[in-house]
């Protein structure tokens, strides 16, 4: 009998686990689609707030990442599988972890996908920001004319090398 109601508190903290996950995971996803219109649209206005709940919201997973670390630290310890979740889940559940846990699996695994994709995107939209910026503050700084790098005031088209003039 104790087995059972082990297992029983082994699902609901799964269950538990998966709900936060998935609330995390679902306003991470709303922050990233936020800041990546912001940046699309160059918006900085109401960017110390994105970042500030961006945060917040990154401190969650990382509790979420915790406590998963602890439920498969406790599950070893009492002899149950302890690899991943889903394993945990398949022992405790009697070997067919229920429809619901399954698919709690299942979502918060394809929406961890999609927060790595947004993030990505992001991630690429910020360095071509940077580099866009980079090249406008090149050409304030030389007046839109290209400076040579190896030449002491000589153009480097009229001295034939790129390294030097005997080259």
């Amino acid at each position: 009998m104790n087995g059972i109601v082990s297992n029983q508190n082994w699902e609901q903290g799964l269950a538990d686990l998966l709900s936060e996950l998935a609330s995390v995971q679902e306003e991470l996803l709303s922050v990233l689609d936020r800041k990546r219109e912001m940046m699309i649209q160059a918006d900085a206005s109401v960017d110390a707030e994105v970042q500030a709940r961006e945060l917040a919201l990154v401190d969650r997973l990382q509790k979420c990442h915790d406590r998963r670390a602890e439920m498969l630290e406790e599950a070893q310890g009492e002899g149950q599988p302890s690899s991943s979740l889903r394993e945990l889940a398949i022992a405790v559940a009697d070997k067919q972890p229920t429809e619901s846990l399954a698919k709690q699996l299942d979502v918060a695994k394809a929406k961890m996908r999609l927060l790595q994709h947004h993030s990505l995107t992001n991630w690429v939209l910020a360095q071509r920001s940077l580099l866009h910026v980079s090249q406008i503050l090149e050409i304030i700084a030389t007046g839109g004319r290209i400076q040579p790098t190896n030449g002491k005031g000589e153009s480097a088209h009229t001295l034939g090398s790129l390294v030097d003039r005997a080259g």
